[in-house]
């Protein structure tokens, strides 16, 4: 049975550790990039599920972000979500994204609104792993308001009803997700219902990692458990943990696990 290592990371759109996008210069952006690059190298994950990422923002040095670290970490494929987009003087376009080793078969990429900025989603894909079909879904939900977290938790469960209905007959296991949820999974907030709703439609439960609330956020001295893997039935034996790192305002989260 095959091994898979997955690592979901928000990297703040490489500004390493400067509070607000803008401050970083283009140059610090780059050897911040390299440096979690060289991370993922140390980690070999098959696949990163990466949050804030930008194509080409003014903010953030006006390159492709994703294709950077796709050639500096050495990974064989890549896909761009992007929830966002301004053009003009002050341009930005920036989302999710997913580097994997495993061919990328299909994918799809949900916005949760129309705002032109802040806007939260998510990134489908099927991931060809060793002949077996796999999909994954990188998360990002609102970092502010509980109510807004539930609306994107609906909406994401009523779209990932439709896509079982006409697909879930070619996975190889009911869907992965991970990501930057923005609550705790210990309280009564959207990833608790998330793990409710994965876990009540005959696929058995998901298991939530890292366990025991390890906490993500505020990489220096995290406080809060933000970023997590959710794995379906199926995957088997799985190691999780919080990867110390200080490369962005989140740290990375490790999942390794046997593919049944």
């Amino acid at each position: 049975m095959p091994r898979v290592r997955i690592v979901t990371f928000n990297i703040a759109h490489g500004r390493g550790l400067a509070p607000i996008p803008g401050l970083a210069s283009a140059r610090r952006i780059r050897l911040t990039l390299l440096k979690i690059a060289e991370l993922l190298v140390k980690l070999r994950p098959d696949v990163v599920a990466l949050q804030e990422i930008d194509q080409c923002s003014r903010w953030a040095g006006n390159f492709d972000q994703l294709e950077f670290l796709r050639e500096a970490a050495g990974f064989a494929h890549a896909v761009f979500g992007i929830n966002n987009r301004r053009a003009g003087l002050i341009n930005f376009c920036y989302g999710n994204a997913l580097l994997s080793q495993h061919p990328i078969v299909a994918t799809e990429s949900v916005a949760f609104g129309q705002s032109r900025v802040g806007e939260k989603g998510f990134l489908f894909a099927e991931l060809d792993v060793h002949g077996r079909r796999v999909p994954l879904i990188n998360l990002h939900l609102h970092y502010g308001a509980r109510a807004r977290r539930f609306r994107q938790a609906d909406q994401f469960i009523t779209w990932l009803h439709e896509k079982r209905r006409h697909h879930a007959a070619h996975w190889a296991v009911p869907p992965l997700v991970c990501g930057d949820f923005n609550n705790s999974a210990a309280r009564a907030d959207a990833t608790a219902a998330l793990l409710r709703e994965l876990s009540g439609h005959g696929h058995g439960d998901y298991g939530l990692h890292p366990t025991g609330g390890a906490r993500t956020f505020p990489s220096p001295l995290p406080s809060r458990a933000l970023d997590f893997i959710l794995l379906p039935p199926g995957c088997r034996h799985a190691r999780g943990e919080v990867v110390r790192a200080f490369l962005s305002d989140h740290r990375p989260v490790l999942v390794d696990f046997e593919l049944e």
